[in-house]
C-alpha cells in the first residue's frame, strides 16, 4: 500500500479508547472523499495537559474529538471557546487554527447537535420528562438539547448535590419521565457486563431509553429496558450526526 505524506493530523482525546470507533470511522472518511494526506489517530492521555505538548511536537495537528474524561478539563487550554459549548459547559470538539500570530485552540460542542438529531423521531407529546444518568461532559450536552427541545429533566447521581440519588428512583419517578438516557460510561466494552443500577422493572412500553454507548451495539442497559417494551437506542447515530458537525467545523469553519 502507497504511504502518503501527513499534511493534516486529527485524533480523538480521551482515556480509555479501546472502545471508540473514531479513527476507523474517520479515516474511511478520509479515503472515501480521498483526502490522502489526512490521518485520524487515537490519543490516549493521563492528563490533558499533555495534549499542549502533542500539538507543539506535532506541527501538523489540525484537529480533535473530545470524549471521557477530558470534555470539561480541555476548556482550560482553549483561547476561544464557542458560545454554545460555552453555555454547555464542555467542549467535544477542538479546532487547531494556524496562523502568522501563532497557533489557537478553539473549542465547540457537537454532541448537542448530534444527541438531538438522534432522539426528536423517537419522542411524542408525552415525553415531557427526563432522567439523566450521569453529569459529566456528556449530560451536559444531553440536558442543553432537551433544553432546546422543551424536555424537562433530572439529573441523576451516585454523589452529586442536588440531583436525584439512584435510591431515589421509585415505581413514581420512573413513571413521571418517559425519557431515560444513559450519560454515563457504564456498560461500555471491554465492561459489557456493567449497567446503572436503576429499577429496570418500573420501565414500561411508553419510555423511550437512549444509551450514549455505541460499542457494544446493545448494552445490558438497553437490553434490560427492552425486555419491557420501551423504544431504544444506542449512541451510534448521535456519534455519527456530531462527527458531520465535527467534519463542517474541522474544514468548512473559518
Amino acid at each position: 500500500m502507497k504511504k502518503h505524506l501527513v499534511s493534516d493530523l486529527f485524533a480523538v482525546v480521551g482515556r480509555p479508547l479501546a472502545q471508540s470507533y473514531s479513527a476507523t470511522y474517520w479515516n474511511e472518511k478520509f479515503e472515501q472523499k480521498k483526502l490522502l494526506g489526512c490521518l485520524f489517530e487515537n490519543l490516549e492521555l493521563k492528563t490533558i495537559s499533555q495534549l499542549k505538548d502533542f500539538i507543539d511536537t506535532h506541527k501538523n495537528a489540525r484537529g480533535f474529538c473530545v470524549t471521557i474524561p477530558f470534555k470539561t478539563s480541555v476548556m482550560s487550554l482553549l483561547d476561544e471557546i464557542d458560545e454554545t459549548a460555552r453555555n454547555i459547559g464542555a467542549v467535544n470538539c477542538v479546532k487547531v487554527r494556524k496562523s502568522d500570530d501563532g497557533v489557537k485552540l478553539i473549542g465547540y460542542n457537537t454532541d448537542w447537535v448530534g444527541f438531538s438529531e438522534m432522539i426528536k423521531p423517537m419522542l411524542t407529546p408525552a415525553h415531557k420528562k427526563a432522567l439523566i444518568l450521569g453529569t459529566g461532559g456528556a449530560s451536559k450536552a444531553v440536558s442543553y438539547a432537551f433544553d432546546k427541545m422543551g424536555v424537562e429533566y433530572d439529573f441523576v447521581s451516585r454523589d452529586k448535590d442536588g440531583c436525584l440519588k439512584y435510591g431515589d428512583l421509585t415505581e413514581k419517578v420512573i413513571n413521571d419521565h418517559l425519557i431515560i438516557v444513559n450519560a454515563t460510561p457504564l456498560g461500555s466494552f471491554p465492561n459489557t457486563k456493567e449497567c446503572p443500577d436503576i429499577p429496570y422493572e418500573f420501565i414500561t412500553p411508553d419510555h423511550v431509553v437512549v444509551d450514549l454507548i455505541y460499542n457494544p451495539i446493545r448494552t445490558l442497559f438497553l437490553q434490560q429496558a427492552e425486555l419491557k417494551g420501551a423504544a431504544i437506542k444506542n449512541g451510534w447515530e448521535m456519534f455519527t450526526k456530531q462527527a458531520d458537525e465535527a467534519w463542517r467545523i474541522f474544514f468548512n469553519k473559518q
